[in-house]
């Protein structure tokens, strides 16, 4: 079996990915309620049932509103690190003991067959992190809720055979839009989140030969659109170079349906 993925739900009402190689299935974040988790499983097909564990990538509410619930329920253990789990430690509720583990910083931890590589970004949170997913010669990279792409973070990320990679708004939208100032200086900031047109550029950056899909992922609600966010990419992509639908795909995420499972 191949490394597998869906994007579960992505956006600032509520972050989920699955993960699946044949002996591993992970969640990444839990920011939806059990409810709305379990329906989404359902539409891909999966269960529940089957996962072998949580990882926790920051404890803001979109990526761990039903963390505390869904572990419980199907007694899963939970994997982040020591800062986060201080962070969250009180809004998720009590988990017992051993479903409590600690999963470092710039670590790498092997699952079954699945290496997952924790990458530390910068972002309003106590220590967020995301992963690169390695399976039999395959690279799979999560990296969103970032306030800008380090050289750091692209060395590790560099020529994954997918990308689900923040694309978060329209600076022009964001500036023009409904947020008080303040709101709008944080999304801005180094420790907010990264434009549409940041994040091509720092794509354009880590391509690499393997690269085939690029997910667009966490568009905000109110300032950004799907075909904005893809045309916005496309076009400095193919400015450096790069041309879209010859062996290199962009695809939308959406805060409510799931992508279709994929293969890595």
């Amino acid at each position: 079996m191949s490394l597998q993925f869906s994007v579960l739900a992505s956006g600032s009402s509520g972050n989920a990915i699955y993960v699946a190689t044949e002996k591993q299935k992970l969640l990444i974040d839990a920011g939806l309620s059990g409810r709305k988790l379990e329906h989404l499983f359902k539409k891909i097909d999966c269960c529940p049932e089957d996962l072998d564990g949580i990882l926790v990538t920051h404890e803001h509410s979109d990526h761990i509103k039903g963390l505390g619930v869904f572990a419980r329920r199907y007694k899963l253990p939970i994997y982040a690190n020591k800062k986060t789990w201080t962070a969250m430690e009180d809004v998720i509720g009590e988990i017992a003991l051993e479903q409590k583990f600690e999963f470092p910083v710039e670590a790498v931890k092997t699952f079954g067959d699945l290496d997952v590589e924790s990458f530390g970004v910068s972002h309003d949170a106590a220590e967020p992190m995301f992963f690169t997913f390695h399976h039999n010669g395959k690279k799979l990279t999560l990296a969103t809720d970032m306030g800008y792409v380090s050289d750091r973070i692209k060395g590790v990320i560099k020529d994954s055979d997918m990308f689900i990679f923040e694309s978060n708004h329209d600076v022009n939208m964001l500036m023009m839009g409904r947020y008080p100032w303040n709101v709008k200086r944080r999304i801005l900031s180094d420790h907010g989140h990264v434009s549409n047109e940041d994040a091509a550029h720092a794509l354009a950056d880590v391509i690499g030969s393997k690269t085939t899909r690029i997910y667009l992922a966490h568009l905000s609600r109110d300032n950004n659109m799907k075909d904005l966010a893809r045309l916005s990419v496309q076009q400095i992509l193919e400015e450096r170079g790069f041309t879209i639908g010859a062996g290199l795909e962009l695809y939308d995420t959406d805060p409510s349906i799931p992508t279709k499972l994929a293969a890595v």
